[in-house]
């Protein structure tokens, strides 16, 4: 069985006053019947939610964090085609960004996370 985890991060940004601030539950999943596992990120402090860009990386241990994709206004953009089939992500209301993992296998162990930044 594979095991996705994913830990409690939260990645603080500085913009003039405002204190940005994002939350992922931590949570393990192990690959039973679902080939699917989702995330969220929960922002809070990001004014205009839907414009913002938020990042997703993939950490494995040893290794250097890999950046995946982020969401923009109105697409994501990849950091590479191949990943459009293996990873997704969408916004939900005023602050909650979604991550999913299709077609989960053991190539998929790692530690994943949201950033978010001003372009």
């Amino acid at each position: 069985n594979s095991k996705l985890r994913v830990f409690v991060l939260f990645s603080f940004f500085l913009d003039g006053q405002a204190q940005v601030i994002l939350k992922q539950r931590e949570v393990s999943i192990t690959r039973g019947h679902k080939t699917t596992a989702s995330m969220d990120c929960i922002a809070e402090g990001i004014p205009d939610f839907q414009y913002a860009y938020i990042h997703w990386y993939r950490h494995v241990p040893t290794k250097a964090p890999e950046w995946i994709l982020y969401i923009g206004p109105s697409a994501v953009s990849y950091d590479d085609n191949s990943y459009r089939n293996k990873y997704s992500s969408s916004k939900k209301g005023t602050n909650i960004c979604t991550f999913t993992i299709n077609d989960v296998n053991s190539n998929d162990v790692g530690s994943y996370f949201c950033a978010y930044w001003h372009f």
